[in-house]
């Protein structure tokens, strides 16, 4: 374990786990905790662009009154951790915009839900992580506070739209980070980064609160595919942030999520997924999923190929078209109609789809989406979970021309479309399923690399576990060096 005795490198990116241990033990308190912290961030911040608003005032404030009951031993859950937060979720008294120019000024009167309970936990919020504009991009840029860097190579975007919560998390500026996932936001940067992250459960962490929608736009139940979940340095904070965030709306704990489902290593069913002709992978990808098979067979599990009866071009369709579809809504009428029409290649038609799509068209959508849900509940019969891509590709150079569709994906011997980093990511959201992203060895570029975790509806500890085994047995975070952007080899 890390010396945290005192403030060294080893310190900072020790787990969030270890930094709640040190506290407890008294080995420092937590104003000297959030003291060392914020001198971290005013040096490391600049080089990654990863923080874009702060109250270290506030925060202060609350880690003073964190030392009050951790002396008492009183202690909360996460009391004194230095938390930041996407940009995208409510935090009050301190400016929310979702990297968007309309909401500049914008400084909500009330927390999102999750992160009143984060607060409540004993969480000292400091800081806002950065977005792309209204979280809508695989990299993480906007007009206000401009791009974010990967820490591992800062030519690279950590990805989005939690880039910033990702940059954050593995160049130690904060304990872990609250993200959030409809299209991959939490797993694309955490594969990016080399962390762990968790998309939940839908519905099972609140989403008041959350921007998209804008603030003027009050739901009353959760927005289809979106979700909230943490991204962290070990599987451990993945669950130390589950149980503070997970719970429906107005109840305090999150006892519906059952226990792992395999408390063995030699007990869990692994099934092995790689779709090369619809769905290919880098080979440094592919070969960090093959290690994470090997990995998990070392322990005892059983890991063989298998799939769930369903094509994944199917899953595609129904999910890009929902995802547009919740992108066209509260859009004006000349966005929606001008979108109608631009339907040359296969992204922009789908879009055009979703544009012109009716409410027949999207009850026929249901209909496909509860025929796949059952494939799922048939297959998580036979296997504990699915091991499979995060994404085609590791962390890509920054590419902020205007036309995402016209972007490419770097691949050893050629490229792909912008948008296929739905392709791996799609599965999990459609079918409201918890998948964990898992950062295994680096490849011969020296960039992090992940790889995904699903299993059934309701497990996310299931998820965390086995992310667990595979951190245990090789796999798990490894920092950048500082300067930041030294740490990758370059191309193979």
């Amino acid at each position: 374990m890390a010396d945290l005795t005192g403030f060294d490198e080893a310190f900072f990116t020790a787990s969030a786990e270890a930094w709640r241990d040190a506290l407890r033990k008294r080995d420092f308190s937590a104003r000297e905790l959030f003291e060392a912290v914020w001198a971290r961030v005013m040096e490391r911040n600049p080089a990654v662009n990863a923080l874009i608003a702060w109250d270290e005032d506030g925060a202060r404030r609350a880690a003073d009154e964190s030392d009050k009951r951790l002396a008492r031993r009183e202690r909360l859950p996460l009391d004194g951790l230095p938390l930041s937060i996407k940009d995208s979720f409510a935090t009050a008294g301190l400016t929310t915009t979702c990297g968007a120019e309309e909401l500049a000024d914008y400084v909500p009167e009330e927390d999102a839900l999750a992160v009143a309970r984060l607060r409540a936990a004993g969480a000292v919020i400091f800081a806002k992580s950065n977005v792309p504009r209204l979280t809508g991009d695989f990299q993480t840029y906007n007009a206000l506070f401009g791009a974010t860097c990967n820490p591992w190579d800062l030519s690279r975007s950590p990805g989005g739209s939690s880039g910033g919560a990702a940059a954050s998390v593995v160049a130690g500026l904060t304990a872990f980070e609250l993200g959030s996932d409809l299209g991959g936001s939490i797993r694309w940067p955490a594969h990016g980064c080399g962390l762990f992250g968790l998309k939940t459960s839908w519905s099972q962490v609140p989403m008041l609160g959350h921007i998209p929608p804008l603030p003027s736009i009050k739901l009353k139940n959760p927005p289809d595919l979106g979700v909230a979940g943490p991204l962290a340095r070990s599987a451990g904070d993945l669950e130390l942030a589950l149980s503070v965030i997970a719970g429906p709306v107005n109840a305090s704990g999150p006892a519906f999520l059952p226990k792992p489902r395999r408390q063995s290593a030699k007990d869990w069913r692994v099934a092995l997924w790689l779709d090369p002709n619809f769905a290919p992978v880098d080979p440094e990808v592919e070969q960090g999923v093959l290690l994470a098979a090997d990995l998990l067979r070392e322990t005892g599990a059983r890991v063989e190929p298998a799939r769930p009866d369903f094509a994944l071009e199917e899953a595609l369709d129904i999910y890009a078209l929902l995802n547009f579809a919740i992108g066209f809504a509260g859009a004006p009428p000349e966005v929606r109609a001008r979108a109608a029409q631009e339907g040359e290649g296969f992204w922009p038609a789908l879009r055009a789809r979703a544009a012109r799509m009716d409410a027949a068209a999207y009850a026929g959508l249901m209909t496909r989406r509860a025929v796949m849900k059952r494939a799922f509940a048939e297959f998580f019969g036979r296997y504990d979970a699915i091991l499979c891509p995060l994404a085609p590709c590791l962390a890509i150079e920054h590419d902020l021309s205007p036309d995402a569709f016209a972007r490419r994906l770097p691949l050893r011997g050629g490229d792909l479309p912008y948008h296929d980093l739905l392709k791996w990511a799609c599965v999990a959201a459609l079918a409201h399923l918890p998948a964990a992203a898992v950062p295994v060895t680096p490849g011969p570029s020296g960039l992090p690399r992940g790889v995904q975790l699903i299993c059934a509806y309701d497990e996310d500890r299931s998820a965390i576990a086995l992310a667990r085994l595979l951190e245990e047995a090789g796999g798990g975070f490894r920092a950048p060096p500082f300067p930041f952007g030294t740490g990758a080899a370059g191309p193979a």
